[in-house]
């Protein structure tokens, strides 16, 4: 597998739309194309799509915990996920079976677009309005969208198809496709032979397939992969329409439970209930998969206990968004943490040292293109330059852990986990301090940071980072009112400075102690220093900070050392300051290691927990998978140690 390529920066769609009997149809500029039939694009969508691949029955008859996938080669408005959904609603079974969509779009419609287009189906309006509130900022990249309450899933992969589809994953194969997108004679990129090879190897025989056109491109490319076709009637003045299978060998029959690994026989061990812990035992818990979380202190005792965490990402150019992990994993966490009333949504004012720098500079010109809605350059000059982030957010961390630990899938036990063992039947026994008593899990996933290289001497070596917060009574007073000059600020924050967190080689933001204004700021970086003991010259360095960067906030605090608070951790750092993602094969298939967040867990931790829990379930990933091969905990040469 090549894993260096990367997906083209997008544009969204532009626009005509046409009136019929007094429906808006949208029509692309680009594609000289309608988006749906004139005569109704709903109803089309049920012939064509949902009958041509018989998923009323199909959808129907899913066993509990089996998952079906339906792949699109063109999202456009989103009708034909919309329609899936109103179907999967009124035909899945009562069990845990699940449904997830995978669409491509080159030329996403933006969000006001998208909601002009879907307002013509009142029937369908409730699904609309929760995929246009969930809709993806309009960056290239894989957009994991989940309705876990519908037992739904949706990737939208924004960028060309013949960039999207090598970069997919998965060891489950598409059960039915959707060949839609415009008509070949439009838009014949769409219908090369590359696509259709990604097309088949996300496939396997008993794959369904169906499409308004008949075009002689499609049907060749299909036939000559031993795919059978039909040519049943079209919808409205259409004569035909195609329906075709990939047929079933004796064998491939008996092969597929290998798909269907029923989350219902699992038991999953989690091993610390920090941040990586706690998301991944959410994601676990989601997809109604009970989970033991183990863990030897209290929730949070490590790197994420702090009161406050900040998603506060360092966003790269637009030509590497969709495989640069912190991009991509600010983006799934804005749409993963406001479930919870522990997140606050945050506009953050980043200050970039730029002086003498030209790698710098460049770096925050580039992010210029960004849409405007994300972010907007509010100063610039020689020395230092100013980015004011409009999406992004701040967390309280014991509030998310206790909403995550009342969950009546997740059990927590204050125990600490000494010894794996890999059995022969790979189960994985867990042993305890207390009373070195054993227990068997399916699959383990280890989060325990700097813990890990005592649990696996010859996993990759983690570095200690020690850092202090501070945090003090804050002087609100007039605070908000305070013009905070950024005139082309256009969201529910209103220019409130009460709302801003401020990220300059440091951090501060404001936040509540039992209802008491205070502002939490810091932190210290000292690699190596694996120590937690509270030191005044941290809390005077946090100072010194917050009065060179933000004079205006110091002034607001005390100066006292004595009126101050804080808190110090130890952040867990790999060589290459990715974290360690997945399974690894050199200890066995069923373990996962979750480790080596750095100062960003809070950022990544959602999107990693996704991916784990995509892997562990043998599911479509999240991401891209030159990103997920970076991520791989094997990706270190070890020099193996004695393990006991």
């Amino acid at each position: 597998m090549n894993h260096s390529p990367n997906i083209s920066p997008i544009s969204c769609a532009e626009l005509d739309w046409q009136q019929v009997d007094g429906v808006d149809i949208p029509v692309s500029k680009q594609f000289g194309d309608v988006y749906f039939s004139k005569a109704n694009g709903l109803l089309e969508t049920r012939h064509v799509f949902l009958n041509g691949n018989d998923l009323s029955e199909r959808l129907a008859q899913l066993a509990d915990g089996e998952q079906f996938v339906v792949g699109e080669t063109g999202l456009g408005t989103g009708l034909n996920f919309l329609a899936l959904w109103q179907l999967w609603q009124n035909v899945r079974p009562n069990n845990n079976s699940r449904l997830h969509f995978i669409s491509v779009e080159k030329y996403p419609l933006s969000q006001a677009d998208l909601a002009r287009a879907l307002s013509t189906w009142d029937e369908l309006a409730p699904l609309s309005k929760r995929l246009i509130e969930s809709y993806p900022f309009a960056l290239a990249g894989c957009h994991r969208i989940r309705f876990d309450d519908e037992r739904i899933s949706l990737d939208v992969w924004f960028g060309d198809a013949s960039e999207c589809f090598p970069l997919m994953q998965s060891h489950r194969p598409v059960n039915a496709w959707f060949l839609d997108g415009f008509a070949p004679s439009c838009n014949p990129e769409l219908w090369q032979e590359q696509i259709f090879q990604h097309i088949m190897r996300l496939s396997a025989q008993g794959t369904t397939f169906a499409s308004f056109s008949v075009a002689g491109v499609l049907k060749r490319a299909l036939q000559s992969y031993g795919v059978e076709i039909t040519r049943p009637k079209g919808f409205g003045h259409k004569r035909e329409m195609l329906k075709a299978v990939w047929k079933k060998t004796d064998d491939q029959i008996q092969n597929d439970s290998q798909y269907n690994n029923h989350s219902t026989q699992r038991k999953v061990a989690i091993i610390g209930a920090g941040i990586a812990g706690l998301t991944t035992a959410w994601t676990l818990a989601q997809r109604d998969i009970a989970v033991t979380l183990f863990e030897q202190d209290q929730p949070l005792a490590g790197g994420s206990g702090n009161p406050l965490a900040m998603l506060n990402p360092k966003l790269c150019s637009m030509d590497k968004v969709a495989t640069h992990l912190m991009t991509t994993s600010w983006q799934y966490a804005l749409r993963f943490y406001p479930q919870f009333d522990a997140f606050q949504a945050m506009q953050i004012e980043q200050i970039h040292d730029t002086k003498n720098h030209e790698k710098k500079i460049n770096e925050v010109l580039s992010l210029q293109d960004y849409p405007k809605d994300i972010l907007a350059l509010t100063q610039h000059d020689a020395e230092q330059s100013t980015i004011l982030l409009k999406q992004a957010g701040v967390l309280s961390p014991h509030q998310f852990a206790k909403q995550v630990l009342v969950h009546p899938l997740i059990s927590l036990i204050q125990k600490k986990i000494t010894q794996l063992e890999v059995c022969d039947d790979q189960q994985i026994r867990l042993y305890n301090q207390d009373d070195n008593k054993a227990e068997e899990f399916s699959d383990v996933i280890v989060c325990n940071a700097m813990d890990l290289n005592r649990l696996f001497p010859n996993t990759p070596k983690l570095k200690p980072i020690r850092g202090q917060v501070t945090w003090t009574n804050f002087d609100e007073t007039d605070f908000n009112a305070t013009d905070i000059n950024r005139a082309d600020l256009k969201t529910p924050l209103e220019n409130s400075k009460k709302n801003t967190a401020y990220s300059f080689g440091g951090y501060a933001s404001p936040m509540q102690d039992n209802q008491t204004p205070q502002l939490i700021f810091g932190a210290s970086f000292l690699p190596t220093d694996d120590q937690t003991n509270l030191r005044i010259e941290d809390h005077q360095h946090n100072f010194q900070l917050l009065q060179q960067y933000q004079p205006e906030l110091a002034e607001r605090i005390s100066d006292n050392p004595k009126d101050w608070q804080g808190r110090a951790a130890l952040r867990a750092q790999t060589a290459d300051y990715l974290p360690l993602i997945g399974r690894s094969e050199r200890i066995s298939p069923n373990i996962y290691l979750f480790a080596g967040l750095g100062s960003k867990g809070f950022l990544f931790a959602p999107l990693c927990a996704e991916l784990i829990v995509s892997q562990m379930l043998n599911d479509t990933l999240p991401v891209p998978s030159n990103l997920a091969y970076l991520l791989r905990p094997d990706r270190f040469k070890i020099k193996p140690k004695n393990q006991s």
